[in-house]
């Protein structure tokens, strides 16, 4: 899949896997503008990595849960170029039950992991114009489609995101493709971290996501036409199954 001269805004990727969708598009020509909240350092470091290679790439604050900053966003992107795709994938992952969440916690997460993914799907569908296309890619977790009591706030936010994802590729229709990408473990979350005997018996498959599997699913949602919308695939080795 060769993304030559396609450029990709993706949220959250100075590091983990934002950084790993970012320089793995770089690496099939793609052009990144990489936004970050507080991560200057690495987001410079990631943007140094993909210039490395002959690719552009730009670097961008801004504290998604403040409406008014996601608003501008897709705008203050578009001025380093025009975009052909967006991937949601900045996202806060509290652990928490019920009476752990607080209203400033849940307030957050919902505004970071939902409601800027929605501003910037707005901002995007409505910068494009006449017959240009693009893509969308909200990155998931199987938990939004199993519920549990744990991380509430977080669940919640995803399985919203995934109605959205279904109600927005219908909005977009035919000009942008709205998919998702549900995952499993592939990553673990920094703090309060299973190790791998308390996850593996739980994923059908009995291994985790590697990398490589994480850029060929982002660029086949990246690089389909937009016959295919409306789509959540699951890179969890079957978690959501259980």
């Amino acid at each position: 899949m060769d993304f030559s001269g396609k450029t990709i805004l993706i949220t959250g990727s100075a590091k983990r896997l934002g950084r790993e969708m970012a320089l793995d598009l770089a690496n099939h020509g793609a052009n990144i503008v990489i936004h970050y909240s507080k991560s200057q350092v690495e987001a410079r470091e990631v943007a140094d990595l993909i210039r490395s290679n002959g690719n552009k790439a730009w670097i961008i604050q801004s504290d998604l849960t403040d409406p008014l900053e996601a608003e501008q966003l897709v705008p203050q992107s578009w001025e380093f170029a025009p975009l052909d795709g967006i991937i949601n994938n900045a996202a806060i992952f509290p652990f928490e039950e019920w009476h752990d969440t607080t209203l400033e916690i849940w307030q957050r997460t919902l505004a970071l992991n939902l409601t800027a993914p929605f501003l910037l799907s707005k901002s995007f569908a409505e910068k494009l114009t006449g017959t240009e296309t693009g893509h969308i890619l909200n990155i998931l977790d199987w938990r939004a489609l199993r519920p549990g009591k744990d991380h509430l706030a977080y669940t919640v936010s995803k399985s919203a995101l995934a109605a959205l994802t279904l109600s927005l590729a219908q909005s977009f229709a035919p000009r942008i493709a709205v998919n998702a990408l549900a995952l499993g473990a592939i990553l673990p979350p920094i703090g309060n971290i299973p190790t791998a005997e308390d996850i593996i018996p739980k994923i059908p498959l009995k291994r985790w996501a590697s990398m490589e599997e994480l850029g060929a699913a982002v660029r086949f949602l990246l690089s389909t036409t937009p016959d295919i919308t409306g789509s959540i695939i699951h890179l969890d080795g079957g978690r959501h199954l259980n």
